[in-house]
């Protein structure tokens, strides 16, 4: 309620007399003390206008005017007020008649109760005696229970059944602590119970601490195990695949029938427990380990209200078992130590993510959780430690290969292995570099012990480890034993180095969360083949070849390593899981092609330094001869019985392509050496009997190329007379009968393409003939001149112009 009620504005009454401006100035201020409103204004006015007396006067005549409303305010109260006392008087009368009727009514009801309160008291005595007996033998009762439980606690207590001992004191405080009429017995009670649930929280304690000390043990054989299992499990895949890609590989190469053997392997056995959280090794129970211990410490605890205290106690205890567990010892190189640290875990999270599921809320998987990212954070740490300070691609292999059986192990319980994948893929390029290495050094060796000699084999095993295995076999035939095979040892040791590489490849880029690797793989293995054995073979072919023979076998060498790189690229993709298709379509250029060219260019080499010794017989040739030679000069049949007998070697050892190219390479160098002694100083001038000699010479050559037919292609025999094409178009023009057709542009791409017009200005000019038959004479000043001869002059004219 507000404090000040406003109160209801009322005009006042206008006052009788006066003139205009006192009425108005009498109601104005009538106005205001009925309306409560400040009479300040007012007062200011009269004292101001000096007429105090007016407002007096008006003050005055409005209290006048309200005295007789006030009279008759009273004269109405007055009238109540005498009503009322009059109520009083009569109420009065009522009052004393109720009083004598109640003093009637007591006196006649105590002289009939007195008798009857009498008997009540008798009652009362009685009553209370029967409660007193019965309350007693409540009390004996009660006490009698009291000790039986307190007995059956006892038993419990000595029988180490520790719950039933807690739910006895419990029903003790609960039903019978403060009911006891004992005081003796409820002293013993307060002062025991506390005391027995002491001593059972200390004796379930010290089980739990034994069952913390057993169970880093336990966690280090269960990692072991469970991790031996992963890798026994992926050992069978890879036999499974291993018997896939041997079916595979007898039906691409129609041994037999194509047969997929693919057996089922029983199911892995897991790591299995019961519903009280016993776990066993698998189905065979060989090992197993315990966790009643802990789930019987944390139900005392819970019973005895103590649940959050033994949570964060566990986790805290486990906590820092799993950082102790962090340690790695600096006194044990970590390849020894490695299985032993990262089974340690793995059993560790086994055991936890077994108590997240069965232990009722022990663990919550939050906590589990963030053991885990602190573990992987860990585990990552190490390993870039550990990686960074190793020079040796196994021991990378080693660890990787537990790593990744770790993380299989511990995927299948639901804990996120990526980063520790993403470690093992970010240190794959200093495992390929070592590798790498590695293979540099053993391939070094196995060029240095080469004796650039036919390998033998005398057994099918050799053959079947030599050949087959590296598919370098030209026919699917099996030869006859001993067998000398086109290459030397040089070749299946690098083989092997190089299966090996890919092999150890394939095994650290599996199993690592990246599952088309095989591009990756291929990366690698072109650079060793690039890089590695491609420079290897060009340092073994610049520093260590001597010889024709060895030359020879260099490159035999390397057309047998050309088909071996094509099985490289295959095996890499078989063992990569990827279709051979997809392989053969990613192949590109022959990766050894470098030392593939040097071999063939430095066996050329040797081959025309033979035949440069050869080809110096060329000086005995007679220039200016009266008759042609029928049988050739002397130095082409020397050179051709040279190039016959390396050929009868040089078919056993060399594949036709290569053979092709070298002598295509000498017989072009044949033909440059012809042109060369036509062009060179040391010749002055020829007659055409010697050009008749050149062109047996050339026609000896393109036999002894035709006659390679058998062992060469038409089309091959045909471009090793093209080697010769240079002497054959410079020995045609010059024997033909209109020279000047050089000068026709089809014509000379047509038959003259392989020759340079300055070249034949120079070789013309010496040709010289005394004979009519050809290009007349010119040893008489009268006779008339060879109309051949002439055009023959005007051609090295029109040739000397355009020069």
């Amino acid at each position: 309620m507000q404090a000040t009620r406003s109160r209801r504005k009322v005009a006042p009454a206008a006052a009788d007399g006066g003139d205009s401006g006192d009425k108005l100035d009498q109601l104005l201020l009538s106005s205001a003390i009925c309306n409560g409103e400040d009479l300040g204004p007012f007062v200011r006015k009269v004292f101001t206008s000096g007429r105090p007396e007016t407002l007096l006067h008006l003050l005055r005549h409005f209290a006048r005017s309200k005295e007789s409303e006030i009279e008759e305010v009273c004269k109405s109260h007055y009238q109540d007020f005498i009503l009322a006392v009059d109520d009083l008087r009569s109420l009065l009368s009522d009052v004393d008649s109720l009083k004598s009727a109640l003093s009637d009514s007591n006196s006649r009801l105590q002289s009939v109760g007195g008798p009857l309160l009498s008997s009540l008291d008798s009652f009362v005595v009685a009553q209370n005696v029967s409660k007193n007996v019965n309350s007693a033998l409540q009390s004996v009762t009660l006490c009698i229970k009291l000790m039986e439980l307190c007995s059956r606690a006892n038993l419990h207590l000595s029988n180490g059944s520790f719950y039933m001992t807690l739910k006895c004191l419990d029903s003790i405080e609960n039903e019978f602590q403060d009911k006891t009429p004992s005081s003796t017995l409820k002293r013993m009670l307060e002062r025991k119970i506390p005391e027995i649930r002491s001593h059972i929280e200390r004796k379930i304690s010290k089980e739990f601490g034994d069952w913390l000390v057993d169970i880093r043990v336990v966690s280090r054989n269960l990692g072991q195990l469970a991790i031996g299992q992963a890798s026994a499990a992926r050992q069978r895949q890879e036999d499974l695949r291993i018997k896939q890609r041997q079916a595979e590989e007898q039906s691409r190469l129609s041994l037999r029938g194509c047969i997929y053997a693919l057996e089922d392997d029983e199911d892995e056995d897991g790591l299995g427990g019961d519903e009280n959280g016993n776990y066993s090794n698998g189905n065979d129970g060989l090992f197993g380990f315990d966790l009643t211990p802990l789930y019987r410490a944390y139900h005392i605890h819970q019973t005895l209200g103590l649940e959050d205290r033994f949570k964060q106690y566990y986790f805290e205890n486990r906590k820092l078992q799993l950082t102790s567990d962090f340690q790695v010892s600096s006194m044990t190189p970590f390849l020894e130590s490695h299985q032993t640290f990262f089974a340690q875990i793995a059993g560790f999270f086994i055991i936890e993510d077994r108590i997240l599921r069965t232990g009722g809320g022990l663990v919550s998987k939050m906590e589990v959780e963030n053991l885990w990212e602190t573990a992987v954070s860990k585990m990552c740490s190490v390993l870039e430690d550990q990686f960074s300070r190793m020079q040796t691609a196994n021991h990378l292999l080693l660890i990787k290969d537990y790593v990744s059986l770790l993380g299989v192990t511990l995927r299948r319980y639901g804990y996120p292995v990526d980063a520790l994948l993403n470690v093992l893929s970010k240190h794959r390029d200093k495992y390929h570099e070592l590798l790498l290495s590695d293979c540099r050094k053993q391939i070094a060796e196995a060029l240095a012990d080469d004796k650039f000699e036919q390998m033998l084999m005398k057994k099918e095993y050799e053959y079947s480890m030599n050949v087959l295995s590296f598919q370098l076999q030209t026919s699917d035939i099996v030869p006859a034993f001993p067998y000398v095979a086109p290459f030397s040892s040089t070749v299946p040791d690098c083989c092997r180095i190089v299966r090996s590489f890919i092999a150890d490849s394939v095994c650290f880029m599996s199993y690592g969360g990246q599952l088309d690797f095989y591009d990756v793989v291929k990366k690698y293995l072109d650079r060793l083949l690039g890089e590695v054995l491609d420079e290897a073979l060009l340092k073994l072919i610049s520093s260590s070849v001597q010889g024709v023979s060895q030359a020879m076998q260099v490159a035999a060498n390397m057309a047998v390593l050309e088909r071996a790189c094509d099985f490289f690229f295959r095996h890499a993709a078989q063992l990569s899981g990827i279709p051979l298709r997809i392989a053969e379509r990613s192949m590109k250029q022959f990766p050894l092609n470098k030392a593939r060219d040097a071999a063939e260019e430095m066996l050329s080499g040797m081959l025309k330094r033979k035949v440069d010794g050869f080809m110096t017989l060329i000086e005995n040739v007679n220039w200016m001869t009266d008759e042609a030679s029928q049988g050739g000069n002397e130095y082409v049949n020397e050179v051709i019985i040279y190039l016959e007998t390396l050929v009868s070697t040089a078919q056993q050892i060399l594949p036709p392509q290569v053979l092709k190219r070298v002598l295509q390479d000498v017989l072009s160098h044949i033909s440059e050496k012809i042109v060369g002694a036509l062009l060179g100083d040391s010749v002055k001038r020829f007659n055409v009997n010697a050009i008749m000699g050149f062109d047996v010479d050339i026609r000896l050559l393109e036999s002894f190329a035709g006659n390679l037919s058998p062992t060469l292609s038409e089309g091959d025999a045909n471009q090793l007379k093209n080697a010769l094409a240079e002497s054959r178009q410079m020995i045609n023009l010059l024997l033909s009968n209109q020279p000047e057709n050089f000068l026709n542009a089809v014509i000379r791409e047509k038959s003259y393409n392989a020759l340079d017009y300055r070249k034949v200005v120079t070789i013309s000019e010496k040709f010289r003939d005394s004979s009519d038959r050809l290009f007349g004479t010119f040893g008489s000043r009268g006779a008339r001149q060879n109309p051949k001869k002439k055009s023959l002059d005007a051609l090295i004219k029109r040739l000397k112009d355009v020069s």
